[in-house]
């Protein structure tokens, strides 16, 4: 996690003492495996490492060691690793990583499920879904009806994101969008822009922009203004000229590559930004694209997601009665260079 010292696993005292990472699970749980003795010099090597190093055992991954295999699946609609460790979904993936690692779980990526119209499905002919405890879910959208299935057939799962209920309530860790959005909808209006308009999929959308764009409307209506829409189904340049015209002078952009593509419409025109045309964004890219700004808007917290998706799941599994099994997380403020008063 960032900003925190990294917390010494069973991994770590594997390596220092030269032993396997289930001889140190043995030790710790005071048993043998009932087919190998640990020799008393080992046992000895192991409590001496968890001592100077001052390991705690999380009681989570022992009650997990008690009921479960300790494997735990990931699930993907879209391909997740199409351009290395620049991709949108590598920093979930690294959350989720770290936390299987802290506890002692191994992750089992769930591959084979067939491609239909373009994405993966859960529930097949050949689902091996059960050959993992639970299952981590990730994609920009899922499925309503496989939602609803996991939910009356009990499967353990946590989505990463926030999803309404599917015929019950859904565990999640989402980014706070709404209150993020907000935030940023308040900081146009602090810089003097009146004039606002918002390009993305808007309440028609998943859960994410739904979410997003309750936050810039909410905001604008508390302020007594228009809260203007334009679907980013149309190609920028299209976009330009309405939003000139109408007078807007920000412009909140839901999808971080539209506000690459607005700017440099925008800059192709004679425009300057954010002199004659604020953009904001509201999140990180999930289309590949690059760009020498810096959006003012806000970063999701991805790694956190996936790490805390985990603490989720094996709450769940270890049937940890406090477990709070649908968190949002507060998303990183970005000043960035794309924000400026309006002009006179």
């Amino acid at each position: 996690m960032t900003g925190s010292r990294r917390r010494v696993t069973q991994q770590d005292i594997a390596r220092m003492t030269g032993v396997s990472q289930a001889t140190v699970s043995l030790v710790l749980n005071g048993r043998d495996d009932g087919t190998v003795r640990i020799a008393p010099d080992t046992r000895d090597r192991v409590l001496t490492a968890i001592r100077t190093t001052g390991y705690v055992a999380d009681p989570v991954a022992r009650r997990l060691a008690a009921r479960h295999n300790r494997i735990l699946g990931v699930f993907t609609y879209e391909p997740v690793f199409p351009a290395g460790t620049g991709d949108f979904y590598h920093p979930f993936l690294v959350g989720i990583e770290e936390s299987a690692e802290r506890l002692g779980c191994d992750l089992l990526l769930l591959t084979s499920a067939p491609v239909t119209d373009g994405r993966r499905r859960i529930f097949h002919h050949d689902n091996r879904l059960r050959l993992a405890d639970g299952c981590i879910l990730l994609g920009r959208s899922l499925d309503p009806e496989e939602l609803a299935r996991l939910v009356a057939e009990g499967h353990p799962f946590v989505s990463v994101g926030r999803r309404d209920d599917a015929g019950g309530p859904v565990p999640y860790v989402g980014a706070d969008y709404r209150a993020a959005t907000a935030a940023v909808v308040r900081r146009a209006l602090d810089a003097g822009h009146r004039e606002l308009a918002y390009l993305g999929q808007g309440a028609t959308g998943p859960e994410s922009p739904a979410d997003r764009f309750a936050g810039y409307r909410e905001t604008l209506d508390a302020a007594g203004l228009p809260a203007r829409h334009l679907s980013t189904d149309r190609d920028p340049a299209d976009l330009l000229d309405p939003l000139l015209a109408d007078g807007v002078t920000a412009v909140v952009v839901e999808e971080y590559a539209d506000g690459v593509a607005l700017a440099a419409v925008a800059h192709d025109r004679g425009l300057a930004v954010p002199t004659d045309l604020s953009i904001l964004t509201l999140g990180d890219p999930t289309r590949p694209t690059s760009s020498d700004r810096e959006f003012t808007g806000f970063r999701i917290p991805r790694r956190e997601m996936g790490w805390q998706a985990v603490e989720v799941l094996t709450g769940l599994l270890a049937a940890l009665p406090d477990t709070v099994t649908q968190r949002l997380l507060p998303c990183q403020p970005v000043d960035g260079t794309t924000l400026a008063p309006p002009r006179p």
